[in-house]
């Protein structure tokens, strides 16, 4: 390469910073006179390479057209570009825009890491960068096709001229000239002989070759070539060859991947697949983590044909059986990869984080477009100074749009919120320097900081070490920064503080106002939390011994069953919490209890006690148990091993018996991911079901079909339970086109966000008419939509889907008048459904601001109905690129609370119109 090429990389190198290089940086930074450089910056300018950017002194960087950050490229859209392929990309892209025509490149990488498909995408990148021709050719050749011939070989690349050799009839033009003007690609470089090799880096040198045979008559082409190699070039290539080869490229292999790049890869295949046949794929949850995490040798491409065998068999079983969906489990994966559940506990911690085990299946939709989800982790976090509120906002807006209630971001956020403080304050230094925080934090907030903490010492009797007060005045810095730039802060667990630290939280609420005074700002009530674990930190540095929690208590018949599920979960979390007792089959149930009271009075520490049993008697333990030792006990009967996991799990977060409870109960929901089609109106369906799909399930299908004889198009079907894959994939189905109001069956079959109901409900109780209720609501949505329709609604919002919208903005209706226990009239909600739909697109097109009168005092006095609508409508933000003001909030809380059909302040409809 030439002195103005060396130039050119360092340019391209400097890119990254956004900031041009002056000439005089550029001479020190390449060894060459100053006066060389700017000769070499001038051709490259002329060149239209680089401009010039004005100034004192004129700075130089690539010209824009080179610079495609800002615009996703082919090479930026493979999975991996901005993680383990971030450094191939980066070399690509400078081989390919290297003036006049790139850089030779050779691409590295074991068997199946995708060199064939990385090569065809850098050709894809040159057409796209202008480098070559739109209809610029790309040839490929694999070398060992013909490697026991290589006289083949060299005529294939080459040419041949007639009479060269025995069967040479006529001349024939090689593959180096097809591919002038574009792309030449030697998959396995390395079966080229040495003779071969000869003759290409002599094509390299010169720009021409001669076909075989040949002895006068020379070829010109200009070709870009790109070589791949299983191989190490050392000791395989020509050392003359690989010397002309200016660029080498390293393809990671899959297991130097990461699983979230591994998640992505998959989904592609299996869409591509789902593209194919025109039809959904849906993934039973484990046979997607054994996908994830079996070992796959032969990389990508293994990868890609395991799940097209996978496919296959699904698709051979969506056929044969007459199915209505198409579903991969473990049976339709190869031996190999259905080894790879085996490999879940090493992992455990990583597919938590990846799939968080939202759905018992998921869906592959062969019209979704492939969206990487980037979720903030703290170690990204803390590379990036985020701090407490901005791991709680990434996670919160994660958990939202993976499907997760609002009690249970709750309770997670809870979790997550109280161990990172744990490794926050244990991370800080021993040694307090004051002078070294000053270099990073206000020194009015350090001084305000020893005053506050001062006091407090003095109210709580106690002393604060060091790293208190380094970690306070770094936290305090943050907060201040944006408490003054308007950004929300959020605790999540702001009511259990106030209650577990109520001396703290007391003389928090002081300090906060010594703050404002000091530093002139209004500290809100959630960052008084955070101050609480400050003062209470002490809390936090205790040892796992000191600390109360719900014991689990595992009773089982059989001669090992308990203690087999306790060992097993104490095993899986690194911890004995979870206590047992086997109840062998000849054994009293009195002997039972007895030894049950025995040893919940020996492990109650304080918060309770979570029975988990298998079936009969020990079922009625509970109750009996709280009478006779006053301890509080509550009872999960049919446990499993992943029940007593997660029990373990949520009670070593220190979680209250009512939660530790409620989470497994709700372990046994089916989570589905339901695909609805947007472009028909959906009709409501009622499901019953039981084991046969006959019998109960017709009759309750008839039962409640008489019951609603006065409803309208009400749709009602008997399903089987027997297969809970099956059922969930056909419930799957059925939701694209139908709106599932409810499902009642002989056994408990709960479905997250669809209401259930146990035949007893609807036979003996009053599920007829609570199912009856849900109808006339879902009736009165489905006659506001067609009174939308009417209105012609296009004509005023415009350029959006109104029908999506519509239905987006209804899910945050229902979702408001729930969380904020509200009653509104249907003529409210169609009131409010026109006022949110003209506000978005107000908001999208740039309309005028709205004004609400005195908007901080009506936020000040209901400040958690303003927090849950501004999380109700932060996806509805995202989706249309838009962001409501306070003043917008404040108009929608006040349209709730004022409306309120169980409220006294109810005064009628408030104006609607003041966004049109």
């Amino acid at each position: 390469m030439g002195k103005v090429d060396d130039i050119y990389n360092v340019l391209l190198e400097w890119k990254a910073s956004g900031n041009g290089i002056s000439a005089s940086e550029l001479s020190e930074r390449v060894g060459l006179d100053r006066t060389n450089v700017s000769r070499y910056l001038n051709q490259l300018c002329n060149d239209k390479l680089v401009e010039k950017i004005n100034g004192r002194p004129v700075l130089y960087r690539p010209a824009k057209k080179e610079m495609l950050k800002d615009k996703a490229s082919s090479l930026d859209m493979i999975v991996g570009a901005d993680r383990s392929l971030q450094v191939p990309i980066q070399q690509a892209k400078a081989a390919v825009l290297y003036p006049p025509r790139g850089l030779h490149t050779l691409i590295l990488g074991e068997t199946g890491v995708g060199k064939s498909m990385f090569a065809e995408v850098m050709y894809q990148f040159a057409r796209e960068t202008k480098m070559i021709a739109e209809d610029a050719p790309f040839i490929r050749f694999n070398c060992a096709d013909y490697a026991d011939n290589p006289q083949l070989v060299m005529a294939q690349i080459f040419g041949v001229k007639k009479g060269a050799y025995s069967g040479a009839e006529s001349d024939r033009d090689g593959l180096l000239k097809k591919a002038d003007q574009g792309v030449f690609f030697l998959d396995e470089v390395h079966r080229l002989s040495p003779q071969g090799q000869e003759m290409l880096f002599t094509f390299i040198d010169k720009g021409y070759f001669r076909p075989l045979g040949e002895t006068g008559q020379l070829v010109y082409s200009e070709v870009q070539l790109i070589a791949a190699t299983t191989e190490d070039p050392q000791s395989h290539l020509l050392k003359t060859f690989t010397r002309r080869i200016p660029m080498t490229i390293t393809l990671p292999s899959l297991n130097e991947r990461s699983l979230e790049e591994r998640y992505f890869l998959i989904g592609k295949f299996i869409r591509s697949e789902a593209k194919r046949l025109e039809k959904d794929i849906y993934v039973q949850y484990n046979a997607l983590i054994s996908l994830l995490l079996y070992d796959c040798p032969n990389n990508i491409g293994q990868l890609k044909s395991d799940i097209q065998l996978a496919c296959a068999k699904a698709f051979l079983r969506y056929k044969s059986e007459n199915r209505s969906y198409i579903l991969i489990d473990q049976a339709e994966l190869h031996a190999r990869v259905k080894r790879g559940i085996l490999n879940l506990q090493e992992h455990r911690a990583e597919i938590n984080a990846l799939l968080t085990q939202t759905e018992d299946i998921l869906v592959f939709s062969y019209q979704d477009k492939p969206v990487e989800r980037k979720l903030c982790t703290e170690a990204e976090a803390a590379e990036k100074g985020a701090y407490f509120y901005d791991i709680i906002e990434s996670k919160l807006e994660y958990l939202k749009k993976r499907g997760f209630t609002e009690p249970e971001i709750h309770e997670l956020l809870n979790v997550d919120i109280e161990s990172y403080f744990r490794k926050y304050i244990s991370d800080l230094p021993e040694k307090f320097r004051k002078e070294e925080i000053a270099k990073v934090v206000d020194m009015k907030i350090v001084n305000a900081v020893e005053e506050v903490l001062a006091y407090a010492e003095e109210q709580l009797n106690r002393e604060y070490d060091e790293k208190v007060y380094y970690g306070l005045a770094l936290h305090l810095n943050k907060s201040i920064e944006r408490i003054r730039a308007g950004t929300y802060i959020y605790h999540p667990q702001l009511d259990k503080i106030r209650k577990q630290s109520a001396d703290e939280f007391l003389v928090a609420i002081k300090i906060a106002k010594m703050i404002d005074m000091k530093l002139d700002v209004e500290i809100p009530l959630d960052e008084i939390g955070y101050l609480t674990m400050f003062l209470a930190s002490s809390v936090y540095q205790r040892e796992n011994k000191h600390i109360q929690r719900v014991q689990v208590l595992v009773i089982m018949h059989g001669h090992a069953t308990a203690s087999s599920m306790a060992q097993v979960a104490n095993h899986l979390l690194g911890e004995k919490h979870a206590h047992s007792l086997d109840m062998v089959l000849n054994m009293k149930v009195e002997k039972m209890y007895e030894q049950a009271k025995e040893k919940i009075l020996e492990i109650h520490n304080g918060k309770g006690i979570l029975l988990l049993v298998d079936m009969g008697s020990l079922s009625n333990f509970a109750d009996m148990l709280t009478e006779d030792t006053g301890i509080p006990v509550k009872c999960i009967d049919m446990a499993s091993t992943p029940v007593v996991i997660e029990a373990c799990r949520k009670a070593l977060a220190g979680c209250e018996l009512s939660e530790v409870y409620r989470s497994c109960q709700e372990l046994g929901l089916y989570r589905i991911q339901r695909h609805t089609d947007k472009k028909t109106e959906q009709e409501l369906l009622i499901i019953t079901a039981c084991f046969t799909g006959e019998g109960a399930a017709l009759h309750l299908k008839e039962l409640i079909g008489q019951s609603l004889k006065s409803q309208e198009q009400i749709q009602i079907k008997a399903m089987d339970i027997l297969d809970h894959n099956d059922f969930l994939c056909r419930i799957q189905e059925l939701s694209k086109h139908h709106r599932i109001i409810a499902i009642v069956g002989t056994v408990n079959v709960p479905l997250e966000k669809i209401p259930s109901f146990s035949a007893s409900d609807v036979l003996a109780g009053d599920g007829l008419d609570q199912i009856a209720q849900l109808v006339q609501k879902e009736q009165e949505y489905v006659k506001i939509k067609r009174s939308l329709k009417k209105m012609s609604l296009k004509k005023y919002v415009r350029g959006m889907d109104v029908e999506e919208l519509f239905d987006e903005v209804r899910e945050i209706i229902d979702e408001l008048e729930k969380r904020l226990n509200l009653s509104l009239p249907g003529d409210v909600k169609i009131g409010m459904l026109l006022h949110i739909g003209f506000l978005v697109d107000k908001l999208v097109h740039q309309g005028k601001a709205t004004v609400f009168a005195n908007v901080a005092e009506y936020k000040r006095q209901h400040t958690q109905e303003f927090k849950i609508a501004q999380q109700s409508f932060k996806e509805l933000e995202e989706r249309y690129q838009i962001k409501m003001t306070e003043d917008e909030i404040a108009y929608i809380v006040k349209m709730c609370l004022e409306n309120d059909l169980g409220s006294d302040k109810q005064n009628g409809i408030l104006e609607m119109g003041h966004t049109v």
